[in-house]
């Protein structure tokens, strides 16, 4: 499906710049994801519902995704999240 879109680039470079832009996004994109994903991780809450394993998959999923985009978090800032996120019994 992707391959015709992409079948007109003569050289790598021209080719890979499209692909790049196609799959990637530009930066204004790219910046409302981060504040986006920020959000999230700083709004991240469980529900009673969920168990720890699933809390955690979670909460690390969007770390990545925020470390795929530039943003480091340190492994404290995740636990302690993690431990404030967990709901009260």
């Amino acid at each position: 499906k992707h391959q015709l879109k992409f079948n007109s680039y003569k050289d790598a470079k021209t080719l890979m710049e499209a692909i790049e832009k196609r799959f990637r996004g530009n930066t204004k994109t790219k910046k409302v994801q981060i504040i986006l994903l920020k959000q999230q991780f700083e709004n991240f809450t469980s529900s009673s519902s969920e168990g720890l394993d699933q809390i955690h998959d979670r909460l690390q999923k969007l770390a990545s995704q925020l470390e795929i985009h530039g943003v480091s978090l340190s492994q404290e800032d995740v636990n302690l999240k993690f431990l404030c996120s967990l709901p009260s019994e």
